[in-house]
């Protein structure tokens, strides 16, 4: 009997072990059929580029050297901003999820969930700009999502203090008590009442509940009736009272002066009449705005999402996080499983640091003129970094581990352990092999582990740790004494109650402290001055010093050894709004490009930051790619323009070509065409997208990252701060009608210089050519392809400009009269149609003159 019961124990640890050896996910290479003919041709390209610029810089050009060493110059920049970007695309991957592996394991039916709790932050400034509705959306579908719903915590920051959010939140509270059973009742998709219901497809499909017709109609009417009040919201605050807004208890809304207030916390849902309309708990709804103080560096984005890693960790301390911007709504309601399924596997989970999601856009037209759904990235490039060290995060739709917001290390890989005893295997938990197991205790007493921290903030609740550690679970004293009060007060700040929590890999809350202590702590952790002197925007969380926070948050952490998973979904895990016409596109794209010049002038530039650490030498390039491209836009300015002074003069970048030059040129073309070929292959990029993400690179890289370089200079070198602002015009109400809404911007001139100078050099170059006779057609070829090269990239633009059929806007006029005057001069000057010789003509009239 007792054999036999031992016989059972080992079997069931059998098949125990075996579930723990399942994991939760798996990688799936790109087939080698695909991706091992794109090696080749790159190779094969590396190696036809060498004989190139072989040939190129042994010939210069003797009669035009300044044109022929600004396109060698030039073209090497390319070659090597080329390999930056194509060599982290060498191990690309897809990845697929177990969801009922992970449903089977943490969320098993009828038992209490094992899932982990994950903390939501969404960001918001201005709701004037970022229209609350859209926020309220975004809250609706965090609070409807498929996941258990004590795991689950919204946080919203207000980082305009804005007592116009702070109402809509009240609303959205309120709606979601309906919202929230009618989607996992129905399991709809997706969770924002105002992309459901706009949705144009039938319904009723896989619905078979009678009721279902009947309810949805009746929340429909909930749904605008709901969208009436948010209007009258946003109405009523476009008049400012003078006295500043008051709430409705009579008392001044503390956020009147938006740059001299103090913290507000306010829990929606969660504590107290957190149920919905049948009486089921709801995930908490968190708002928050952060104290703002005149003299303080604030930080921007970064700073308040700072706040809300620390106000979340005080009063829920989930151990993971997930970020969106206040447009970006789920989109799949099982986005958050989608997470854990690597978040949480026992074989690769512990070394992730954040499970990035692709971003995906509505209300953007079919042909994307102007490349926002940004395919190529993220189907291809991001692809590429998840079979090295992982994808750069994005800003939006990750999914983080909150330990690596704290700046630790990644876990070192764990040795197999040895054998205890030889009568079973390693993975034996029976009771025979716990006898020659001996647990080391410690001696060391009470008092010597407990440290006490005090505030010096008398204000303010003042925790002792000794407290603080009874009420915590798991805290090895280890952990506690690893640190000096000093250590840690520098590096978290003077809150007992966020250090703690700091210690809990697996999360938790104090228990010993009430709702009112915790709610008096989280108003001290968000404080204008409680991070000086610490290591926050340093090494602890949201790292400051670029516009791009993102990038340079995702830097540090995979230079600490950590990893990131990149997670497509077949149902789109988030989607958002992206600005879609062509001005407001390329003010967005100069973002980006100018926290990409702040990070590689900073000290925390991948040429020379990170060494020794834990990043891979391809996840290196790739970064160095990503500081490095609005540098591109010098070289490539000067290219675009080549064609028009070639054009104009009669000269060109290369001399009479050989039959072996030929070639080399010719392998060149056919490498780079093959390599956008096979590159769409394997990833399953259309030609249509791709094409639309060659043309923006030219477009945007001849006027975003153009004044991102000159701005970045002025602002890290000289401490000037410039803005290139926006004025806009108002379009109509039709779909897509932002597409045609034209906002005059400095970002438009260069490339609107451009293309005037190369469509005059095409009219010159040809005029030139018909009055010299057929002899002259040869060479025009190339300056003409050359010159065409640069106007069919540059031809959304061209559209972007012209607008509507009748609706030219005046200063395209004022261009044009410009460009009819330049082409006037020129064609007077150049007298195309005058033959060209090197003395006067003597007409012959059949005298001697001599």
């Amino acid at each position: 009997m007792k054999i036999g019961f031992t016989l059972k124990t080992v079997l069931i640890c059998m098949i125990r072990m075996d579930e723990a050896r399942q994991p939760l996910s798996r990688k799936l290479p790109v087939p080698s059929s695909q991706i091992n003919p794109y090696r080749m041709i790159i190779i094969i390209r590396l190696v036809v580029l060498g004989f190139f610029f072989h040939y190129r810089v042994m010939h210069p050009v003797n009669d035009a050297y300044a044109l022929w060493l600004v396109s060698v110059i030039c073209e090497i920049w390319f070659a090597i901003s080329w390999i930056l970007d194509q060599f982290p695309k060498w191990l690309p991957v897809d990845r697929e999820t177990y969801l009922d592996r992970l449903s089977l394991r943490y969320d098993k039916e009828g038992q209490p969930s094992q899932l982990s709790s994950v903390d939501i932050f969404v960001s918001t400034v201005d709701p004037l700009k970022e229209p609350p509705l859209v926020t309220a959306n975004t809250v609706l579908s965090i609070l409807a999502v498929d996941y258990p719903v004590d795991k689950v915590s919204c946080y919203v920051s207000d980082d305009g203090a804005a007592m116009l959010t702070f109402e809509a939140l009240s609303e959205t509270s309120e709606f979601a008590r309906k919202w929230v059973p009618f989607c996992k009742k129905f399991n709809i998709e997706p969770r924002a009442p105002e992309f459901y219901f706009a949705q144009k497809i039938d319904y009723l499909q896989d619905k078979v509940l009678t009721s279902f017709i009947k309810e949805r109609r009746a929340m429909k009417r909930e749904y605008e009736e709901f969208k009436v009040r948010i209007n009258a919201l946003v109405a009523k605050a476009q008049k400012v009272p003078e006295e500043g807004w008051t709430m409705q208890d009579g008392t001044p809304w503390p956020g009147n002066n938006v740059r001299d207030h103090p913290g507000m916390i306010q829990v929606f849902l969660g504590q107290s009449g957190g149920h919905d309309t049948e009486g089921n708990e709801l995930p908490r709804l968190v708002y928050a705005s952060r104290e703002k103080r005149p003299g303080f560096n604030h930080h921007k984005k970064a700073g308040a999402m700072n706040a809300l890693v620390r106000v979340s960790a005080v009063l829920t301390n989930a151990p993971y996080l997930l970020n969106l911007d206040c447009d970006h709504y789920f989109n799949n309601s099982k986005a958050l499983k989608e997470a854990m399924c690597f978040m949480m596997d026992p074989l690769l989970g512990k070394k992730v640091c954040y499970v990035q999601f692709p971003q995906r856009f509505d209300g953007i037209d079919r042909h994307d003129r102007y490349a926002n759904r940004n395919i190529v990235f993220f189907d291809i490039n991001m692809k590429g970094l998840d079979g090295i060290q992982g994808p750069i995060y994005v800003g939006t739709g990750c999914v983080f581990r909150r330990q690596a917001f704290y700046g630790n290390d990644a876990p070192k890989t764990k040795k197999p352990p040895t054998r205890t005893c030889n009568c079973w295997p390693n993975w034996c938990c029976c009771g025979c092999c716990f006898s020659g197991r001996k647990k080391k205790k410690t001696t060391k007493s009470k008092s010597e582990k407990k440290q006490k921290f005090r505030r010096l903030d008398s204000g303010a609740p003042v925790f002792a740790l000794e407290g603080i550690e009874e009420g915590i679970e798991g805290i090895e004293s280890e952990k506690s004494t690893m640190l000096s009060e000093k250590k840690l007060e520098k590096k978290f700040g003077q809150s007992p109650v966020f250090v703690a929590s700091t210690l809990l890999e697996d999360g938790g809350t104090l228990k010993i402290a009430s709702p009112a202590s915790l709610l008096k702590e989280a108003i001290h952790v968000i404080s204008c001055g409680y991070e000086d002197k610490t290591d926050w925007g340093k090494e602890v969380g949201w790292i400051y010093g670029s516009v791009t926070e993102d990038i340079l948050t995702g830097f540090k952490m995979h230079c600490h050894g950590w990893r990131s998973i990149y997670c497509i979904p077949d149902r789109p895990a988030f989607k958002g709004s992206a600005p879609i016409n062509l001005s407001d596109r390329l003010h967005q794209v100069l973002r980006w490009a100018l926290g990409s010049v702040e990070i590689f002038l900073s000290r925390h530039c991948p040429l020379w930051y990170g060494y020794g650490g834990g990043l891979k030498w391809l996840e290196r390039l790739s970064y160095i790619n990503a500081t490095v491209y609005p540098w591109t836009s010098i070289p490539l300015v000067a290219y675009c323009t080549l064609p028009a002074v070639c054009l104009l003069t009669g000269k060109f970048i290369t001399p009479e070509l050989s039959n072996v030059a030929s070639l080399w040129f010719l392998s060149l073309f056919i490498c780079i065409f093959a390599t956008s070929i096979l590159e769409m292959r394997w990833s399953g990029v259309g030609i249509d997208d791709w094409w639309r993400n060659e043309q923006f690179w030219v477009i945007g890289g001849v006027s975003a990252h153009l004044f991102a370089v000159v701005q970045g200079l002025l602002k890290v070198l000289a401490g000037i701060d410039t803005n290139f602002t926006v004025t806009s015009k108002a379009g109509d109400d039709e779909d897509f009608s932002e597409l045609y809404a034209f906002k005059w911007t400095t970002l438009l001139i260069p490339p609107t210089t451009l293309l005037i100078i190369n469509l005059i050099g095409v009219v010159a170059g040809v005029s030139n050519a018909i009055n010299n006779g057929y002899e002259s057609w040869g060479p025009l070829f190339g300056k003409l392809f050359f010159a065409f090269w640069v106007i069919v990239h540059l031809y959304p633009f061209l559209k972007g400009l012209l607008g509507r059929q009748n609706r030219t806007p005046t200063i395209i006029i004022v261009w044009s009269i410009l460009l009819a005057s330049i082409f006037s001069l020129l064609w007077v000057r150049v007298d195309p149609f005058l033959a060209k010789s090197d003395g006067p003509v003597l007409e012959e009239c059949g005298l001697d003159c001599h």
